[in-house]
């Protein structure tokens, strides 16, 4: 069964960017540029008809389309960094887009989300490398200059387990956009990937 989670995509011309930093940097485990993605809400596994009503819960939200800006490389894990990300620059729209997010899982039964929200675009895990081999790779690396970039959309992908993440597949899409409410942009036949894995129960209707 696939995991699930909502997004927001990277734009090319941001991936090309962020691209130019993946080397020079022991330990390191480099995700496929083509997965890059801001997680909004992690879901995981859940059963047919909770992936369905979550889907559908996320083609209520209404809101319009606002710009992102990246703000410079990081790490999690302290002393035992295990993660280098690109860091999002403060927005109050992406805080109401995830905030909205939450309430749909929440809606369709799902138990909250334990976790602070941090926006970031995982670039790689970390294993084995050493906290001053990685902060003296954050400090070459200096900031991402990247022009701001639009996001129009947000999108519901699924995955499975795999060596660095993905392959991520878009299961539903939806738009940001004032003049039509917020409609999601998702159709029948996009439910394809998602109804070969659950069967009837999240069928439409």
């Amino acid at each position: 069964m696939p995991r699930l989670f909502s997004a927001v995509e990277i734009p090319r011309s941001v991936v090309e960017r962020l691209v130019m930093f993946r080397s020079g940097l022991s330990g390191a485990r480099w995700i496929d540029p083509e997965n890059y993605h801001l997680t909004l809400r992690f879901i995981g596994d859940v059963d047919g008809a909770t992936a369905r009503d979550f889907m559908h819960a996320l083609g209520k939200i209404e809101m319009p389309p606002f710009e992102l800006r990246l703000n410079g490389l990081d790490s999690f894990g302290g002393k035992k960094p295990r993660t280098l990300f690109a860091g999002l620059a403060p927005s109050e729209s992406l805080q109401i887009l995830q905030a909205a997010t939450e309430r749909a899982a929440r809606e369709v039964g799902l138990p909250p989300e334990g976790r602070n929200f941090k926006p970031h675009v995982t670039l790689a895990r970390l294993r084995g490398a050493r906290a001053s081999v990685v902060a003296t790779y954050l400090h070459r690396g200096g900031s991402v200059v990247v022009e701001p970039f639009t996001v129009s959309r947000f999108v519901l992908y699924s995955s499975r387990d795999s060596v660095g993440g993905g392959p991520y597949v878009v299961e539903a899409a939806y738009d940001l956009d004032d003049s039509q409410g917020g409609a999601s942009a998702f159709s029948p036949e996009d439910m394809f990937n998602l109804e070969d894995e659950y069967g009837d129960a999240f069928g439409v209707g």
